[in-house]
């Protein structure tokens, strides 16, 4: 398992029909050389744990417990075969472009530890928006992306440092529950029902989430169905 690219992005002006115009730092480019990664602030004033990343969309991007997306390779190949292009890393937005590692099914909770020094813990699944599709440029792109249940991971930062591609990869915890980023989309996306087994996660669920999932609990205990 490793680092195979580090991904930077730089403001960019995009024409989005709810902001009118606005900026985005989803067009992420590989970067060389080492990269310090430290945990940035509070979500809504802070941006990206990745120094030189720019976060433009500060109410919804961003903050410690979004300080870094990760992307798998595997996972951008498998787009390449079925949109019938190149998606260079970085594609997606994602930090970090990894090989051999299952994001997919990695915890709530879980760390890495990337190179010497960082380490970074899983704390909820991406979820695809508008400038996503209008970045990707393809038609119904938020439902595609959700049909393939595949969404990458944010990180808080546990311990900062620098980082390069290249790095090793190693997963330093697993927690005990059942709470894997898979689950944690499916539950956000399609099937809310699936809300109260996040709460098995406890305080490494990202605590947008965490809250969500405690509403939806609330209100089935009150009678107040699905909601």
């Amino acid at each position: 398992m490793k680092l195979l690219s580090l991904n930077v992005g730089r403001p960019r002006a995009i024409d989005n029909a709810a902001e009118s115009k606005s900026a985005t730092g989803i067009d992420k480019r590989p970067v060389g050389g080492p990269v310090r990664v430290a945990a940035p602030g509070r979500k809504g004033v802070a941006g990206s744990g990745v120094a030189g990343d720019a976060v433009c969309s500060r109410q919804h991007h961003g903050g410690n417990d979004q300080a870094v997306y990760a992307f798998a390779r595997e996972d951008l190949d498998g787009w390449e075969r079925e949109l019938g292009r190149t998606l260079p890393s970085g594609s997606f937005g994602e930090n970090l472009t990894t090989q051999g590692l299952d994001i997919s099914g990695a915890l709530i909770g879980e760390r890495w530890r990337i190179g010497p020094e960082v380490v970074l813990e899983v704390t909820t699944s991406r979820i695809p928006c508008l400038t996503f599709q209008q970045h990707m440029g393809e038609r119904g792109w938020v439902k595609r992306f959700t049909r393939k249940g595949a969404p990458g991971a944010y990180l808080r930062v546990i311990t900062p440092g620098e980082i390069r591609a290249g790095d090793p990869i190693e997963v330093a915890h697993r927690p005990d529950h059942d709470v894997t980023v898979a689950l944690t989309f499916r539950a956000e996306m399609t099937e809310r029902e699936l809300l109260p087994r996040l709460l098995a996660a406890g305080d490494a669920l990202h605590p947008e989430v965490w809250d969500e999932a405690r509403k939806y609990v609330e209100k089935q205990r009150s009678g107040g169905g699905a909601g």
